[in-house]
């Protein structure tokens, strides 16, 4: 496994925090990573990207940045607004290769979700991954309506015959609601993979000393971690049942 894309089901749900503990941990089982970001936008240039933060966070990895552009939309609109040149799969595809030849691991990771338009003709990330033959690794949000983004995500990805690495949750709640705890048991159905991981919210704010010892906690063996998802399930199965819900004890 080389090479694994990361996406996600949205924007801003943690993609890139979740992207460097994977590098983080896959650095502490002693491999070289590079992390590979084909499109940052929202960025002026010498301002640190996504690349760069999962570098301060995991610890040494090689970033590198195929494209940059200034408003926060999505690639091939900022683009088009910069009057500069989009990112097309074939570009990602070959950078991709090449780190691949000097790492252990790349890391592709996105801009929002699978199917955010890359160019003008419509290419996606999905179309880098079919083009390198890597899987996805899905980063979903915890709560309510993240499994129909995901169960989205998921078809999109078989009708491309993709491979789903896993899901993980991007920022779990310090004191997750009913749908969060819920979501646990209900998300690995809607995406058709296995739940991989879960990183607790307000990671990316951790001392990287800190986030470096603690990624590997957070992420099941599948991405070089010791995390362990029926425990963790198992620890808020309590919650399924309400108090309030019928045949509950107490309920009316």
């Amino acid at each position: 496994m080389p090479i694994v894309i990361v996406t996600g089901t949205g924007t801003e749900i943690g993609k890139t925090v979740v992207t460097a503990a994977v590098a983080a941990a896959a650095l502490a089982r002693g491999r070289t990573v590079a992390v590979l970001k084909p499109a940052q936008t929202g960025m002026v240039p010498g301002e640190p990207g996504d690349a760069a933060e999962a570098v301060r966070l995991a610890g040494p990895v090689t970033a590198l940045e195929l494209a940059r552009f200034p408003e926060p939309l999505a690639p091939a609109t900022a683009a088009l607004r910069a009057r500069a040149e989009p990112v097309r799969p074939d570009e990602i595809a070959v950078a991709a290769e090449k780190l691949a030849a000097e790492h252990d691991l790349v890391l592709v990771e996105g801009s929002g979700g699978l199917l955010v338009r890359f160019d003008a003709a419509g290419a996606t990330l999905a179309d880098a991954a079919r083009l390198l033959g890597a899987p996805v690794l899905v980063v979903a949000e915890a709560g309510l309506g993240t499994l129909n983004a995901t169960a989205l995500t998921a078809e999109a990805l078989r009708t491309r015959s993709l491979t789903p690495l896993g899901v993980v949750v991007g920022s779990w709640p310090g004191t997750p609601g009913l749908a969060a705890r819920c979501n646990l048991a209900d998300l690995p159905d809607a995406a058709g993979a296995p739940l991989i991981g879960a990183v607790p919210a307000g990671a990316g704010a951790l001392d990287p000393v800190d986030f470096r010892t603690r990624a590997s906690t957070w992420l099941a063996p599948e991405l070089e971690g010791g995390w362990d998802v029926d425990a963790f399930t198992a620890s808020f199965a309590a919650s399924f049942v309400d108090a309030g819900a019928p045949g509950a004890p107490g309920a009316g």
